[in-house]
């Protein structure tokens, strides 16, 4: 800092006092705004979160998991990841974390996808993540979050490659993301699909149903027969009303 000026020198002391952030932050957020103060707190709280996190305890974290011979964390690294945040692999809570990495495959995450996704969080620790983790399973019902989380879960659970989604890993994220929203016949949806699908799942059957479920009630009191459902849908409502499950009004 001996190479500024007294007067930035005193901005950027000004700027840490007041926001707690390191000199680094303080130096980037100043010189971003042209070394106006006022400029500089806006470009800092527009984005508190990565000014919140300290890059070299999220590189010791990320080190902590990662394979030793790749630069990835992969199963093992998730594990021991979930032991540390006292959650279960299963629990929706590491689809959320994913979701806010943009992990492109369950259980791996590449380094920017684990300490952008952490900065991203706005936490540097285990202990922070945490400590976030009840607001972070909120998230799930947030209707517009919950719907970017259900997309984001299709191209994050298929197999490398594959285009489409496998029908027992279809049915385990169904199960877990529709418990969380309560809807009454994910039961019938899953056996249904056993029954009479026994095939993967398309992006377009995925997108398609929670479109139903979000417009369509239990009942099927406003369910169109006429509406433009894709088939396998139309075909969910037929083994509703031939299995007595659900009364279709004419």
């Amino acid at each position: 800092m001996h190479k500024l000026g007294r007067g930035s020198r005193d901005k950027v002391q000004q700027f840490m006092t007041i926001t707690g952030a390191s000199e680094k932050v303080a130096l980037q957020a100043l010189k971003a705004s042209d070394w106006h103060l006022e400029g500089a707190f806006d470009f800092f709280y527009s984005q508190p979160q990565i000014s919140l996190t300290n890059s070299r305890h999220l590189e010791d974290l990320y080190n902590r998991y990662k394979e030793p011979d790749v630069d990835m964390i992969m199963v093992e690294g998730v594990s021991q990841f979930c032991t540390d945040l006292q959650v279960d692999p299963q629990d929706i809570v590491m689809l959320v974390i994913s979701w806010h990495m943009k992990a492109a495959t369950m259980c791996e995450f590449t380094r920017q996808e684990f300490i952008g996704g952490l900065q991203s969080i706005g936490v540097d620790s285990i202990e922070k993540l945490r400590e976030k983790l009840p607001s972070l399973r909120a998230e799930i019902k947030d209707d517009h979050k919950f719907r970017e989380i259900y997309n984001f879960a299709f191209a994050w659970a298929r197999e490398k490659g594959q285009k489409s989604l496998g029908l027992e890993t279809a049915l385990g994220m169904w199960q877990l993301l529709f418990a969380e929203r309560h809807w009454p016949l994910i039961d019938h949806w899953c056996q249904f699909l056993q029954v009479r699908h026994n095939k993967a799942i398309s992006r377009d059957t995925w997108s398609q149903l929670l479109e139903f479920v979000k417009t369509i009630d239990p009942q099927l009191s406003n369910y169109d027969e006429e509406g433009a459902w894709p088939y396998l849908i139309d075909e969910f409502v037929e083994y509703l009303t031939e299995n007595g499950f659900v009364q279709l009004r004419k």
